[in-house]
């Protein structure tokens, strides 16, 4: 079932994100089952919230706890704080998947 995995990790800041970007590499081998990944940050810079979509909730927990959560420990940032629904509809507009935040 696709999944709409909600989550918020206080104390990550945009040079650990950048980091991990790097390190975990999920765009250049995106990991199985991944749909679409948004990020923002908190006015503060300190808080993320991410917004996933994921083939399958077994696919999240397999990145989850296969890649990501390693390279939080490493870097002691807190697990992130998921909620997870099932979904309902998804749709993609014009240029979505050529945007860039500059």
């Amino acid at each position: 079932m696709t999944i709409l995995s909600i989550h918020a990790v206080n104390g990550l800041t945009k040079d650990m994100y950048e980091n991990l970007r790097k390190e975990v590499n999920w765009e250049g081998n995106p990991p199985t089952g991944i749909i679409f990944h948004a990020a923002s940050f908190d006015d503060s810079g300190n808080t993320i919230h991410v917004a996933d979509v994921w083939e399958s909730e077994e696919q999240w927990n397999n990145y989850l706890n296969t890649r990501l959560k390693p390279s939080f420990q490493k870097h002691n940032i807190p697990t992130p704080k998921s909620e997870i629904f099932q979904i309902h509809n998804i749709n993609a507009f014009a240029g979505i998947d050529s945007y860039k935040v500059r």
